[in-house]
């Protein structure tokens, strides 16, 4: 005989992906543009000018001591010569998800702007120590947890039950998603980049930051060292019952990356503590 569903499942939403916001589509054809052969600096320039409100946020990170260049910038297309496509495109990112967060920013909701935040500045760092694309590295950490940011958008309550159960590390976080809320954040976010015509390469991004054997390669294969990191340096989400500590966590880098950071913990807290800060007041 069938068991009667549980409490929680009876009376929590359960995941409907259609009803979700889109996500802001000059940030989507921006991830576009960057999986193109043949983009140009000016296309991405182009289409930052095509939306009045991106273009003031550009402009404000522009001209913010985040990126403190020397002279005032006062138009997209000079911010774009000055940045280049790359760095334009991570910025762009950035904003984008910082637009689709803005109502309403939960404490749940602004938990994870600021552990994906943090997971893109450690995953950059660690990528230019390796010698590989950080920018590609900064963007995967922006946007891996693009499932987590749905689920809470959707299912607020079932999700504060996920957090306030706990859990003993990433696996059983999930295992918990997929109970409360019918679907586990990796598994959303693989829905979401299909649906919202992402870049292949961020099927793996969105789905296996948590599995570092099979995780994305290249510049996003420092993505899942560098989500642990952030959980343990206090930019997590989920409340671990035995969280691993900045010690514990750095030898999962490749070495050059290890070498990146500094030995103290706290050091690297309060500089990405600074550096997201600088975002979210620009």
């Amino acid at each position: 005989m069938a068991t009667a569903p549980s409490k929680a499942l009876a009376t929590n939403p359960r995941w409907q992906p259609e009803s979700l916001p889109p996500f802001p589509a000059v940030a989507v054809k921006a991830l576009n543009l960057m999986a193109g052969t043949e983009t140009s600096l000016l296309d991405l320039c182009n289409l930052i000018r095509s939306d009045a409100a991106f273009s003031t946020e550009i402009l404000r990170i522009a001209n913010s001591p985040l990126v403190a260049f020397s002279k005032n910038i006062t138009s997209i297309l000079q911010a774009s010569m000055l940045l280049g496509f790359r760095r334009l495109r991570s910025v762009v990112i950035t904003v984008g998800l910082k637009a689709y967060l803005a109502e309403p920013f939960t404490p749940l909701l602004h938990a994870c702007w600021r552990h994906s935040l943090a997971c893109a500045i450690i995953a950059e760092r660690a990528a230019q120590a390796c010698s590989l694309d950080k920018e590609t590295a900064y963007t995967a950490g922006v946007m891996h947890d693009i499932g987590r940011v749905a689920l809470i958008t959707s299912m607020p309550q079932a999700y504060e039950q996920v957090v306030g159960r706990g859990a003993d590390g990433p696996a059983d976080l999930l295992r918990a998603e997929r109970e409360l809320c019918g679907i586990d954040h990796c598994q959303a976010g693989r829905v979401l980049v299909a649906a919202w015509g992402l870049p292949e390469a961020f099927l793996k991004i969105t789905s296996c930051h948590h599995d570092p054997e099979h995780g994305a390669p290249g510049a996003a294969s420092v993505l899942p060292p560098s989500c642990r990191l952030a959980d343990s340096l206090g930019f997590g989400v989920a409340n671990y019952r035995s969280p691993r500590s900045y010690a514990d966590i750095l030898p999962e880098f490749p070495e050059p990356a290890r070498n990146a950071f500094p030995a103290n913990g706290e050091q690297l807290t309060q500089e990405i503590a600074n550096a997201i800060a600088l975002i979210e007041s620009a």
